[in-house]
């Protein structure tokens, strides 16, 4: 799940810069931009926050109704489902390095499947579980690193994760813009290959767990 949030970072920095300032991964910078967009601020998207936004929910509901019956951890379903991220992440890089994005058309479809990859890639990080890391969300993060310090007199912190989830969304970020200047393609391509690994990594785990529960049985 921390890789998928270094993924996030990276998605989100291709939205941002390659596709007009949207974001694909967080949507809460979407509300802000579409709220100043709608308010009349200059210069600011509102079609592509939209799709964005629209996207997203279609892929988490889509993760949902797939992945509701889930207990938590790693199954099968998270599997596939970050089988479709992957093969959602790699149309859009074999498209953009085809196409170029300035076109408005193909920059909403881009962002549209970015939004539902996203989206995907959000509800299975949900089916999962892991604590403290939901690959998406930052704020509540790093509420929760704050309110659960030792400056809070809290006892039990578990910082290292969190600090972990805030600082490999912006190492993803970084790593995103650095690509984009080659080409938004690769920014994308490097997502897809990181999902690709964790789906192969925990899917391997998962395996691996079933034949000793089989073989204890």
């Amino acid at each position: 799940m921390l890789a998928l949030t270094f993924s996030t970072g990276v998605i989100d920095a291709a939205g941002y810069l390659g596709l007009d300032r949207v974001f694909t991964g967080n949507m809460t910078g979407n509300v802000a931009i579409l709220g100043m967009a709608l308010a009349g601020a200059d210069d600011l998207p509102i079609i592509g926050p939209i799709v964005a936004l629209l996207a997203f929910v279609v892929g988490a509901a889509i993760a949902g109704r797939i992945a509701r019956s889930e207990s938590g951890g790693w199954s099968s379903t998270t599997t596939r489902l970050l089988a479709a991220v992957t093969g959602l992440l790699l149309l859009v890089a074999v498209l953009s390095s085809a196409i170029p994005l300035r076109a408005h058309p193909i920059a909403e479809v881009v962002t549209g499947a970015l939004g539902l990859a996203m989206g995907i890639q959000a509800g299975a990080a949900r089916a999962v579980a892991a604590k403290d890391v939901t690959t998406v969300v930052v704020t509540s993060t790093l509420v929760g690193l704050a309110y659960d310090s030792r400056f809070a007199a809290a006892n039990a912190h578990p910082w290292r994760r969190r600090l972990l989830a805030v600082s490999l969304i912006g190492a993803g970020a970084i790593a995103g813009a650095l690509l984009l200047s080659i080409h938004f393609a690769w920014s994308v391509a490097l997502a897809c290959v990181v999902t690709a690994t964790v789906a192969a990594v925990g899917e391997h785990h998962r395996d691996a767990r079933v034949r000793i529960l089989k073989e204890l049985s």
